[in-house]
């Protein structure tokens, strides 16, 4: 259950105290530039400037315009009228300060247009907050959200849900990990510094043999911004290390910051379940280090060239549909949540100041000691679609694939490649198809259909290789991947083929539809370099239609559909994966055919990952 307290009206008791439903889930975040108060304050989403512009004009006729520019409200009149309601929903870390300071405003009768605000303060996991914006048909039921980090209001930005306009930050956070001593002294800490790259292999390598948790970076900003700076720290082979790392971090997740803290051992007694190493935010440690005993606090390990950081924005939500009152009452919140006594509470509860200033004694209170770099400033935040690209690479990498692999072998396929001497269209596929093969694990499943057309009958598509899991083996000690790479290698032109596109497009996603795996990223990849030929096939706008008919919310099914050079219809590629939220791609150079599709199943687990 998550705590809300209703707040600001004068009949209600001053401690008035309900209770809300609620998940467990961590928090999310996709991060923007930081930047000073008054860059900020000029950030729009989706036409902020001109809806603040328009409640400051109002509120001048309104008589407060004082109010709203300096955050003075004579207080020494009767409040007018009923309560004014702002309901706001702060991420569960920042809530208790949010709340304190809406009882603030109750306890000094805070008005806006001079009636009393009754500020209801709801603590929600940002994630959850997020996924539910991201519904166009919402109605969000509250006006000021507050999640941990800016990550939320770009994915639901960039998802075309609720309008979300940022209006300034209210506090900041750096992330680090964090190690119990025994582990912290193992890595040389304070004297030690590392870089986000050399600070992970370290604590994963056998020298430390860390036991090292995260929070879930799907539900987790802490998470993904952790693993966002890893990524890019990672240099050529960022990708490939990333993913093993990943891979590692994925034995030990937990569902959501909360869990994640619950995870540290509470007894003497070594449980390899417990981990002694934690990716963290500052605050988080700081919180954590009010409440440990001897021996169970925390050190923290701030990463040089400066720690990713929680942003904390101040977002009105729909305020298309707001009356300008209830955005007033938002600003005027807003105003009293920035000012001296507000930012004293929040740094007295772990938090920096929005720009990200050094406090060293909240640090030290955190864990961080000289010479760990906790003075430096933060690092650039990531851009969403770096977050996004991130988050697909640990969905495809966490989460087991089942990918059916559906290629064209009509007669074109046959065809040279210019500047490959003695290599066919199909030759460079094949061998990319292979390589592709060798960044699955065991525990993938990967299928093989080939199709030109009446390849069975009037059937223009045959199942080559089922769709199973690369480890398995046949009674001959033969794996699957194995049979699976002879298939690939094995895949020749059809003389005289044609192009069934359409009628294999359709049968094979269904088929994935009706063999969906629970818990797996489940896609159709298409690779073709042609056009639909098939005459006796059902209509473009035929097979759009039954592909949305055949798609299922309960049972996702990606499809991506790559189109190998210049007589590929890319557009019709892109018709039939956008029928189903897909996406199509071409390759110009079939030589860049491993890259786009590994490309393409991460931009896919990312597209997973976010809905």
């Amino acid at each position: 259950m998550n705590p809300t307290v209703s707040l600001g009206s004068r009949k209600k008791h001053e401690t008035n105290m309900r209770l809300s439903g609620g998940t467990t889930m961590g928090r999310h975040s996709l991060p923007d530039a930081y930047g000073t108060d008054e860059a900020v304050l000029r950030r729009s989403v989706r036409g902020r400037a001109v809806v603040i512009a328009t409640a400051l004009v109002l509120a001048i006729g309104a008589g407060t315009l004082v109010a709203v520019e300096t955050g003075l409200l004579q207080q020494d009149e009767p409040c007018e009228g009923t309560d004014l309601e702002l309901a706001v929903v702060a991420s569960p870390d920042i809530a208790p300060a949010v709340r304190r300071t809406a009882e603030r405003a109750r306890k000094a009768e805070l008005k806006s247009d001079g009636r009393c605000l009754d500020i209801e303060v709801t603590a929600r996991p940002a994630a959850e907050v997020a996924q539910s914006l991201r519904r166009k048909d919402t109605r969000p039921g509250f006006q000021v959200w507050i999640p941990d980090s800016s990550i939320w209001t770009g994915m639901v930005t960039a998802g075309g849900g609720a309008s979300i306009d940022e209006v300034t930050r209210l506090a900041s956070s750096p992330v680090g990990m964090a190690t119990l001593p025994d582990g912290a002294r193992k890595l040389g800490w304070p004297e030690k510094t590392y870089g986000w790259a050399e600070l992970t292999d370290a604590a994963l390598g056998d020298d430390a043999g860390l036991r090292l948790g995260t929070a879930d970076p799907a539900v987790s900003a802490t998470g993904a911004l952790a693993l966002t700076a890893m990524h890019r720290a990672g240099g050529d082979d960022a990708d490939t290390r990333t993913a093993a790392t990943a891979k590692l971090l994925a034995e030990r997740v937990e569902p959501g910051d909360t869990a994640v803290l619950a995870s540290l051992p509470d007894s003497g007694l070594d449980d390899p379940r417990d981990n002694d190493a934690l990716f963290l935010s500052e605050q988080a440690a700081f919180r954590h280090n009010a409440g440990a005993g001897t021996g169970r606090r925390l050190d923290m390990f701030y990463p040089e060239g400066g720690a990713v950081a929680l942003d904390y924005p101040y977002a009105i939500v729909d305020n298309d549909a707001m009356a300008m009152d209830r955005v007033r009452a938002a600003s005027r919140f807003q105003r009293l949540l920035t000012d001296a006594k507000a930012t004293d509470l929040l740094r007295r509860q772990g938090f920096r100041s929005p720009q990200g200033r050094l406090d060293a004694e909240l640090a030290m209170a955190a864990g961080g000691a000289a010479p760990q770099p906790f003075d430096a400033a933060p690092a650039e935040a990531p851009a969403p679609d770096e977050v996004a690209s991130v988050l697909g690479m640990w969905t495809v990498t966490v989460q087991s694939a089942r990918l059916t692999t559906v290629v064209d072998v009509s007669g074109s396929m046959g065809e040279a490649v210019p500047g490959q001497p003695g290599q066919t269209r199909m030759d460079v596929t094949k061998n990319a198809l292979i390589q592709a093969l060798a960044q699955f694990t065991g525990e993938d499943e990967i299928g093989l259909w080939r199709f030109s057309t009446r390849l069975e009958g009037e059937q223009d598509y045959e199942e080559v290789a089922g769709t199973t899991r690369l480890a398995q083996r046949t009674d001959d000690g033969t794996s699957h991947r194995e049979r699976l790479a002879s298939a690939f290698g094995g895949l020749q032109p059809v003389p005289d083929g044609a192009t069934g596109l359409y009628d294999t497009a359709l049968a094979a996603y269904e088929r994935q539809v009706k063999e969906y795996a629970p818990g797996r990223f489940n896609a159709v990849v298409l690779l073709t370099d042609g056009a639909n030929e098939d005459p006796g096939s059902i209509s473009a706008g035929d097979l759009a239609a039954r592909l949305r008919e055949a798609a299922d919310p309960d049972r996702p099914v990606g499809l991506i559909a790559i189109g190998i050079g210049p007589e590929a219809d890319i557009e019709a590629c892109g018709q039939i994966a956008k029928a189903v939220g897909g996406e199509s791609y071409r390759v110009t150079d079939p030589k860049e055919i491993h890259a786009v599709l590994l490309r393409a199943v991460t931009d896919a687990g990312a597209k997973a990952a976010l809905s």
